[in-house]
């Protein structure tokens, strides 16, 4: 990625809209690198649902959480470890209790610092950004899930398994019909697979679908998706659809004899003759590459019998 390609990855806390009494959402209105971000209300405490990339950004979300609460207590929660999603948590540390799931606590640790520092290697704005920041380290981490008691609003927390990311986490809402997503889902683009072999191979495109699957029958009233416009239903519909139409796509033709890359070449132009108005192009080629290898790991079992 070249910083050109980048505009400074701000996020635009004047945006901010109410879905649901006490909760608004910060949009990321299209922009590269910025989260969708929530902030929930109950009587007795408040929930910030992502930070954005870096302290700057944080501290303005922080501070638009601060002046929701009005005294009320703080809480942090991600999505999932990637940089422009929890790398601002530091701006909350001794003003809010942060709290994940036990496998994204493992991403942060594991795998947070080599995210850390290709995304300054991006530089310019994006190494800005950065500039300062570490690792955050969570304040509570759970197991199974979390039922977080706000005062007359429980929000749930619940860790789906592997997709995006080994630790991805959903944010439920019961009593709004609201469902954060992080970057299970996407409006307008093409799915994110984070597919960097030897270095990360955590995403898989199979467990992914059934995630989707499982999250599509909730029929939630409102997604507000990892990056992208916030939309009903059909946002998760539309990504399992895609998802089933990559899987199938390249699966085909991976029983063939033709070749990764033909695979690769093949798959690519059909799926943006399908959806022309997509961006993210450049991750259907990662998308292939993982299902070609979960293809040939299912297959292995099947030949040793």
């Amino acid at each position: 990625m070249a910083d050109e390609q980048i505009p400074d990855p701000a996020v635009q806390v004047s945006g901010a809209q109410d879905i649901a009494p006490d909760l608004l959402v910060i949009p990321n209105q299209g922009a590269a690198l910025v989260p969708n971000i929530g902030v929930i209300g109950g009587t007795r405490a408040v929930l910030v649902v992502e930070t954005g990339i870096g302290a700057a950004n944080a501290e303005q979300v922080l501070a638009l959480a601060s002046e929701m609460a009005g005294g009320r207590r703080l809480y942090l929660t991600t999505t999932h470890f990637h940089p422009e999603h929890a790398f601002g948590a530091q701006a909350f540390a001794g003003r809010a209790t942060y709290l994940v799931n036990r496998a994204q606590a493992a991403d942060l640790e594991q795998k947070g610092p080599g995210y850390l520092e290709m995304f300054r290697s991006f530089g310019g704005s994006v190494a800005d950004r950065l500039d300062g920041v570490q690792v955050p380290t969570p304040d509570v981490v759970y197991d199974d899930g979390y039922d977080l008691d706000l005062g007359g609003r429980t929000v749930r927390l619940r860790p789906t398994g592997r997709g995006h990311t080994k630790g991805d986490q959903v944010v439920e809402v019961p009593d709004a019909g609201v469902l954060f997503t992080g970057d299970l889902a996407e409006t307008g683009q093409f799915a994110i697979f984070p597919w960097f072999p030897p270095y990360d191979t955590d995403v898989s495109g199979v467990r992914w679908l059934e995630v989707m699957d499982r999250l599509a029958a909730t029929r939630p009233r409102v997604v507000v998706p990892g990056h992208g416009d916030l939309g009903g239903p059909q946002v998760l519909t539309d990504v399992r659809d895609y998802l089933r139409e990559l899987r199938d796509e390249t699966w085909r033709r991976r029983d063939s004899t033709t070749a990764e890359d033909e695979i690769v070449a093949e798959v690519r132009a059909l799926l943006i003759e399908r959806h022309p108005q997509w961006a993210g192009r450049e991750w259907i080629e990662r998308g292939v590459g993982c299902l070609c290898a979960e293809h040939t790991a299912e297959a292995e079992p099947a030949r040793s019998r």
